[in-house]
């Protein structure tokens, strides 16, 4: 039985650990040859030597426009063009507040997070019209959608990731080429140490603490993990998904359908600390006490 991206050719940016690398090894088990864009030269030497058929790394740091375009044209030379884009790449700032920020931090993030997913696609699209169209994922956040789950420059370059892949798929969607996002919740993953300026490796083992304690967080008693995104980007790779443009999926165990006491019923109303118990009483009415 053929895989659901058999004949397709994926690029992956960020694709050599969290992720973009469970994203690879999905993709590669359902058929897609794909060019692994990442600035971890020794594991993208591993990659491909796991996959030595299927993958091509290329080290391609998203805030350069060059790095981008020699990186789709590997695609398209390694394996004759490119069907599917997952803007991955991505990092945080430090927690500071608005007040703590500077113009520097700022403009690093947003070259990162916002201008490499818009220089991504902006170079991606001339390679899918010849193959006539294609599908383009970028990661955005939940911290893109609510306050409260990431730096204020995260969040809002998050925030301008949802709307970017609105806009360009009302652009690209009748050239046939598909653009959606994907905001992950709590995923066990190395960007947490980092945005706490761990080193890499050091990050890396943080996020099995992130995998071991996260569920208590969330109403889904399950940590979050790479493969839980990538089977929502398998989803918007596919064919599955032709009906599906300019949205974004929320893959996030359930963190964000409400405040904590909508699921937790250790977690008592916030009407009772509002308004003292006495008020619950009444509310509840005769012989509901």
């Amino acid at each position: 039985m053929a895989g659901r991206l058999e004949g397709k050719v994926a690029m992956i940016t960020g694709a050599a650990s969290g992720i973009g690398l469970g994203t690879l090894e999905l993709f590669v088990s359902e058929g897609a040859r794909v060019i692994a864009a990442d600035v971890q030269d020794e594991k993208g030497a591993m990659l491909e030597r796991r996959f030595p058929d299927a993958v091509r790394y290329v080290r391609c740091d998203v805030t350069s426009e060059a790095e981008i375009v020699a990186a789709v044209a590997l695609a398209e030379s390694a394996f004759g063009g490119l069907d599917i884009q997952f803007n991955n790449a991505g990092i945080s700032d430090g927690m500071g507040t608005i007040t703590e920020v500077t113009a520097d931090g700022w403009n690093w993030i947003f070259d990162i997070l916002v201008r490499g997913p818009a220089l991504g696609m902006k170079h991606a699209v001339p390679a899918m019209l010849k193959r006539g169209g294609g599908s383009i994922i970028n990661t955005a956040s939940i911290a893109g959608l609510q306050a409260g789950w990431g730096p204020i420059a995260y969040s809002t370059a998050k925030a301008g990731v949802v709307h970017m892949s609105r806009c360009a798929a009302a652009q690209l969607s009748p050239q046939g080429i598909r653009v959606n996002a994907i905001c992950p919740g709590l995923i066990a993953t190395s960007i947490f140490g980092a945005t706490l300026g761990m080193t890499r490796d050091a990050a890396d083992q943080m996020a099995a603490l992130v995998a071991q304690n996260a569920q208590i967080a969330q109403p889904v008693k399950k940590p979050g993990l790479p493969q839980d995104i990538a089977q929502a980007a398998l989803y918007l790779a596919s064919d599955a998904s032709a009906f599906v443009t300019g949205t974004h999926l929320v893959v996030d165990g359930g963190i964000t359908v409400g405040s904590r006491h909508s699921w937790d019923p250790e977690a008592g109303s916030p009407f009772a600390a509002i308004f003292g118990e006495s008020f619950m009483q009444m509310a509840a009415g005769p012989g509901q006490t």
